[in-house]
């Protein structure tokens, strides 16, 4: 089979996880490659995500390293069966690849957890809450494109009507933020108190009166791996999502989280905070 030329996310994600096992065994590919029977150009394939690995490759390979973390290896076995298409295949062309990237990632994550400070998360968004958002790209995107957009981020958040645990800790900014007009935001803000029913889903909101908050660079999602060392967060650039799965990012990130749980409302409270922004919405637009 020959290679492949554009691999996801996820499966760049199984051959650093290939690489990182390797190397911490302290193995050259060349000695990978002579355990495995296979050649040098081989083992740079499996660890770029561009050549496929099988359930007993991986093993073979984990076995070379003297791996002994048997949940490790189990997940990243079922990373390797995980061959069929997926809903987010029906767009492929049709919306930037990190956008796919992201819905794969949703759909395979354990739970997930997001801490926005700009807008409301993705997965919480009402279609006119989000075609504003692509609305105010710059250069403006074309309508068809935008319109795809809107229908993929409407689509991805199927993930939770399973009971996926979701939570979301927003700060006040971006509860506030006008994104479309008031009424927009409004009809976005009911939405998010009827997401907050459904089950799995938890809503954490940040108040401007917390000092010292430690999220307020970059909207940040960490989704859980079915093992700690396959957690992954991405964050939005102007160039795109970015992906990262280093450990020492890895435990700055979940630091980052841990202390916007120590300072955001609990749930009930959270709840109350935006029924106080929704009336103070209101007053405005009466004025």
């Amino acid at each position: 089979m020959p290679p492949r030329l554009s691999p996801s996310v996820r499966q760049q994600r199984l051959g650093s996880e290939l690489r990182r096992l390797r190397e911490h065994a302290g193995m050259t590919p060349k000695a990978m490659a002579a355990a495995l029977g296979t050649d040098v150009p081989k083992i740079s394939q499996m660890e770029n995500g561009k050549s496929g690995v099988s359930a007993d490759r991986l093993r073979s390979w984990a076995a070379a390293c003297r791996c002994a973390n048997l949940p490790l290896i189990e997940a990243l076995t079922l990373m390797t069966q995980d061959r069929g298409r997926h809903w987010w295949h029906h767009f492929r062309g049709r919306v930037p690849a990190g956008m796919l990237d992201i819905a794969e990632l949703e759909h395979h994550a354990e739970s997930l957890l997001v801490l926005n400070t700009t807008s409301i998360p993705g997965l919480l968004q009402t279609s006119r809450y989000a075609a504003a958002m692509f609305a105010r790209l710059r250069p403006p995107l074309p309508r068809h494109d935008a319109d795809v957009r809107t229908a993929f981020r409407t689509e991805r958040q199927q993930v939770l009507s399973a009971g996926r645990p979701f939570t979301a800790f927003i700060h006040e900014a971006a509860l506030r933020m006008q994104f479309g007009g008031p009424a927009v935001l409004r009809e976005q803000l009911a939405s998010l108190l009827d997401d907050a029913e459904r089950p799995g889903v938890t809503l954490r909101a940040i108040p401007f009166s917390v000092d010292t908050y430690p999220g307020s660079g970059e909207d940040l999602f960490l989704a859980h791996g079915p093992v700690p060392e396959l957690d992954t967060v991405q964050i939005d650039l102007t160039q795109g999502p970015q992906f990262i799965d280093s450990e020492a990012d890895l435990a700055s990130y979940r630091t980052i989280v841990g202390e916007s749980d120590s300072l955001a409302l609990g749930p009930e409270e959270s709840h109350d905070f935006i029924r106080r922004i929704m009336t103070d919405l209101e007053g405005r637009q009466s004025r």
